[in-house]
């Protein structure tokens, strides 16, 4: 599903992307794709859509690691 009509995000990029742990925030995710730069009404969308993935993650995920996190700590945006 395309989240960001104007940069042509989809929620597949968006979970690819915190899988491979290059985005952590809404704002990674604007830094790398462009999400949110232009009309903005995709971000309601783009949050939940990163939240979900960030909390499909593993508990002993590097990106649990890398923000000093306990193992098993639940990630939002």
């Amino acid at each position: 599903m395309i989240i960001c009509v104007c940069k042509a995000v989809s929620d597949k990029t968006i979970r690819r992307s915190v899988e491979q742990g290059d985005v952590i925030s809404l704002r990674d995710l604007s830094r790398e794709t462009g999400l949110g730069t232009c009309c903005g009404k995709c971000v309601p969308a783009a949050r939940s859509t990163l939240a979900q993935a960030l909390s499909a993650l593993p508990a002993a995920s590097p990106i649990h690691a890398e923000l000093g996190l306990p193992s098993g700590a639940q990630l939002a945006c």
